[in-house]
């Protein structure tokens, strides 16, 4: 598979793409934003790794004109910007996950390998159907969310984690079982991130996002879909 390597810092650059060379993709390497944004409309990568950082176009922008042309690919941000801010920006614009430098390569690794898996992963028919709740439909076919028939912009990873919660039939799921079905983590990584991924699909989808009747907090537990 094909993965388009988004990073200024030149020796970083080198050393990521010879260690995801070594697992067997196929890597290219930019070193600025807008060379990256138009070499991922040239190859259609797997996957893009994106720096948040670069110079002549920032990540946020690559990925912000990206998701403007409703273009899929699955991105992985890659940067020393940690803040929870800078997180769910990232996640509002489209990003499927987020790794904070410095990073384990183990980890990244795992997690761009968790990214691909469910990017090719095969849908059964079962997987197909259509899921509905209050006013919200969930068209797994076409990955598309509607509340009361009108269109709703999800990003990929909102969508995943509200058909996950929508096929668990109202059962509760852990932030932990979350972290693994739906990005594939390991139970220690980055609990907050389904947090952040909650807020933002009550703003969309619920009637008053404070006061939500369907995608519910089950203290201590987790999290469930009332339908």
């Amino acid at each position: 598979m094909k993965i388009l390597l988004v990073e200024d810092n030149a020796n970083l650059a080198f050393g990521l793409s010879r260690s995801l060379q070594a697992e067997g993709y196929e890597v290219q390497v930019e070193g600025d934003g807008a060379a990256g944004l138009a070499r991922a409309i040239e190859i259609k990568p797997d996957l893009i790794v994106l720096d948040l950082m670069l110079p002549e176009m920032d990540g946020y922008t690559v990925l912000e004109k990206l998701r403007d042309a409703d273009n899929r690919v699955p991105v992985l941000i890659l940067t020393a910007r940690g803040e929870e801010t800078d997180k769910i920006a990232g996640f509002r614009l489209g990003a499927d996950d987020y790794v904070t430098k410095p990073f384990s390569l183990t980890e990244l690794i795992a997690r761009v390998q968790a990214i691909l898996r469910r990017a090719r992963g095969p849908e059964t028919p079962a997987a197909m159907a259509t899921e509905q709740f209050g006013s919200i439909m969930i068209d797994p076919s076409s990955r598309l969310v509607t509340r009361n028939g009108t269109p709703v912009a999800l990003t990929p990873k909102e969508f995943d984690l509200l058909l996950t919660l929508a096929r668990r039939n109202g059962a509760v799921a852990s932030r932990l079982q979350l972290l693994k079905e739906v990005w594939g983590h390991q139970a220690e990584v980055m609990t907050r991130t389904v947090d952040i991924h909650v807020a933002e699909l009550r703003r969309k989808l619920e009637v008053d996002p404070s006061d939500p009747k369907h995608i519910l907090t089950v203290w201590k537990a987790g999290y469930r879909l009332e339908r």
